[in-house]
């Protein structure tokens, strides 16, 4: 059983401008259409956020006139077999981190296995994923080429992982 989509985040009185960056699931549509085209969408854990992510994500962004970056909760990452302690953040914390990336000008979240879901909300001009990911095996790709997108996967600059990292911290103690 999938557990509850987290609340939406609840912007305190005196919020950092970034949180306005953070949409829930069911406002998608209308936060989507005040975004300027073309648009491009990535997803991810995004769990502990390293160079590799904030490069990738950099240039993703470069590719189009928005980025939208959608976050597996907490649930689906666990979900996806990256071991019991993962997240290590809670999503409602790496929202907050991927939403104020200067990159990144809406980021929400899916329960699903995949965001497909999500990707066809968004009808994506470019999806991208890491270089971890061959373009093939891209979620939503057909969908978004046969739409008339276009699908890349963008090579690392910079060979990192979360848990490359967790194993490093763990190594140390």
């Amino acid at each position: 059983m999938l557990e509850p989509l987290p609340s939406p985040p609840r912007p305190a009185m005196n919020a950092p401008a970034f949180e306005a960056k953070i949409c829930p699931p069911d406002t998608l549509d209308a936060r989507l259409a005040a975004l300027p085209r073309p648009l491009v969408f990535t997803n991810g854990c995004f769990d502990i956020l390293h160079r590799g992510h904030v490069t990738c994500l950099a240039r993703a962004r470069a590719l189009g006139a928005a980025l939208v970056v959608a976050l597996n909760t907490d649930a689906s990452v666990r979900r996806l077999g990256k071991g019991e302690a993962r997240p290590v953040n809670a999503l409602e914390d790496r929202l907050a981190v991927i939403a104020a990336l200067e990159s990144v000008s809406l980021v929400t979240w899916f329960d699903e296995d995949t965001p497909l879901n999500t990707i066809l909300a968004c009808r994506p001009d470019v999806l991208v994923k890491g270089g971890d990911w061959a373009v093939a095996d891209i979620v939503g790709g057909a969908e978004v080429t046969a739409a008339g997108g276009r699908v890349l996967a963008i090579p690392f600059e910079h060979e990192r992982s979360t848990t490359g990292l967790i194993a490093r911290i763990q190594a140390a103690h």
